[in-house]
C-alpha cells in the first residue's frame, strides 16, 4: 500500500526551509532550487506544490507572519491567567526583537518582503502586507484599554503611541540585527518608553543599558 503523503506538512516543511534559506543569504537571493536543496527534495515536488517563486514566496509569508502569531501568543500564555494590557502590549511588541535564531529570522525576513513589496505590486497587493495596520489596530485598542481602566498617564494620545512603539520596535530590531546594540539593551529601550506611559511602569531600566 502506497504511503500517505501529509500535504501540508510537505508545504510546512518546504516553507521552513525557505525561511532558512532567506535567513542566511537573504530573501532576493532565494530560488527555488536553493529551496529545494535545503529541504532534500527534488525541485520538481517545489514546483508541483507552488509552482512558480512567487507562489513560493506568497506561501511563505503567511507562514511567516503565522509563526510570529504563535509567539506573540506564547509570550501572552507566559505572563499568567488574565495578563493585562501592558503584558499583552509587550507580548507584541518584544516578540519582534532578534532575540534567537527564530525571531532573527523572521525580522530579517519580514523586512525583506516590506522591501521587496515596495517594486512587486503582486507581493504589495498580499492581505499579509497590511499587518503593520493590523499591529497598529490592536496595539492601540491595548492601550485605550488601559485608559479605560485607569492604568495610563494622563494625556496619552493611544493611537501615537501605539505608532511610536511599533516604529521603535522595528528600528530597534534593525540595530540589534546589524550589531550596534544588544537584544536585551533593545528590550529596556521599549520598556523604559512603556513605563512612560502606563501608571504602574515602574522606574524602568537604566539610560545606560540602551547602548550595551
Amino acid at each position: 500500500m502506497p504511503k500517505r503523503v501529509d500535504h501540508a506538512e510537505r508545504r510546512t516543511e518546504i516553507a521552513e526551509a525557505l525561511l532558512r534559506v532567506a535567513g542566511r543569504r537573504g530573501l532576493h537571493a532565494v530560488g527555488m532550487r536553493d529551496v529545494a536543496a535545503e529541504a532534500g527534495v527534488s525541485l520538481r515536488l517545489v514546483q508541483y506544490y507552488f509552482q512558480t517563486k512567487e507562489k513560493l514566496l506568497f506561501y511563505g509569508l503567511e507562514y511567516l507572519v503565522a509563526r510570529f502569531q504563535e509567539r506573540v501568543a506564547a509570550r501572552v500564555r507566559a505572563a499568567g491567567d488574565g495578563p493585562g494590557p501592558r503584558a499583552m502590549a509587550e507580548a507584541l511588541l518584544m516578540a519582534s526583537l532578534p532575540t534567537d535564531e527564530e525571531s532573527r529570522v523572521f525580522h530579517l525576513v519580514y523586512t525583506s518582503y516590506t522591501v521587496l513589496a515596495v517594486t512587486d505590486q503582486a507581493l504589495a497587493a498580499q492581505p499579509f502586507m497590511s499587518n503593520p495596520d493590523a499591529a497598529e489596530d490592536s496595539l492601540t485598542g491595548l492601550l485605550r484599554q488601559a485608559q479605560e481602566a485607569g492604568l495610563t498617564r494622563p494625556g496619552v494620545d493611544a493611537r501615537l503611541e501605539a505608532v511610536s512603539l511599533l516604529a521603535m520596535s522595528a528600528g530597534l530590531g534593525t540595530s540589534v540585527l546589524a550589531g550596534q546594540r544588544s537584544a536585551r539593551s533593545a528590550a529596556a529601550v521599549l520598556e523604559a518608553h512603556l513605563d512612560r506611559i502606563f501608571q504602574s511602569g515602574g522606574a524602568g531600566s537604566p539610560a545606560r543599558s540602551a547602548r550595551e
